[in-house]
C-alpha cells in the first residue's frame, strides 16, 4: 500500500490514472461489511431516511483487508497528531442499520 518504509532508490513508480468519474469521488455516511472465505464487500452507503442509496462497493482478498486497516490506522493517528483527537459518532440506535 505504502513505500515509504522502503530506500528511495528501490522504490519503483507505478502510474495509476484516475477515471474523471471516480476522481468526483463519493459521499457515503455509512457503511456495511460483508465477508466470504475468499472475499470482503465493503458497501459505501449515503442514507437519507427513509431511503439510500449505495456510492460505491468494494471487493478484496482477507490479506488486502488487513492493509487496508493498517493504513487507515496510521493515517487516522497521523491526522490526530495534526489536529488533535477525533470524537468518535455515536451510532444511530433505531430502524434497520440505525436508522428510524
Amino acid at each position: 500500500m505504502s513505500d515509504q518504509g522502503q530506500d528511495p532508490k528501490k522504490r519503483k513508480g507505478v502510474q495509476i490514472k484516475v477515471p474523471e468519474e471516480v476522481a468526483k469521488g463519493a459521499y457515503a455516511n455509512t457503511m456495511a461489511v460483508f465477508h466470504t472465505r475468499e472475499e470482503f464487500v465493503i458497501d459505501f452507503l449515503n442514507v437519507f431516511p427513509p431511503s439510500g442509496v449505495a456510492t460505491a462497493r468494494i471487493i478484496t482478498s482477507p490479506g488486502h483487508i488487513k492493509r487496508i486497516i493498517r493504513a487507515l490506522q496510521e493515517n487516522l493517528r497521523r491526522y490526530e497528531d495534526r489536529f488533535g483527537p477525533v470524537e468518535e459518532a455515536a451510532p444511530p440506535t433505531t430502524g434497520p442499520m440505525g436508522y428510524a
